[in-house]
């Protein structure tokens, strides 16, 4: 009788045993679609951005040429062109920090692979 209940309990720490590695696997693979899709999610906005200073560059060097055209000589000084400069600078640091952030996301680990590199 006490063989039938060590080998139960044999039985029942091995499916333990799976249950633990499935749900820890699932778990992984969870977190690394999330964070996959964060990343897709973050790669459109920069994209996005990207396209938006290609349509600024186009407007800048249109109106330069512009007022070039029209003999202004102070081309750097007008206030169409600060604008615009101002914009493509706005432009760049957002592009900059979606890409420090997308940096950050590839880094994150999964909460098993923390809890194991702490333990010793």
């Amino acid at each position: 009788m006490s063989e039938q209940n060590d080998s139960n309990e044999k039985k029942k720490t091995a499916t333990e045993k799976i249950w633990d590695s499935t749900r820890k696997t699932l778990h992984i693979a969870t977190f690394q679609a999330n964070k996959y899709k964060r990343i897709v999610q973050k790669k459109v906005d920069l994209a996005t951005i990207h396209r938006k200073i290609g349509v600024a560059h186009g407007d800048l060097g249109k109106e330069i040429d512009e007022l070039r055209e029209n003999g202004i000589v102070a081309i750097m000084e007008t206030e169409a062109v600060n604008n615009l400069l101002t914009k493509l600078s706005d432009l760049k640091n957002r592009a900059a920090a979606l890409e420090a952030e997308i940096e950050a996301i590839k880094l994150e680990e999964t909460p098993e692979e923390e809890e194991l590199e702490g333990k010793p």
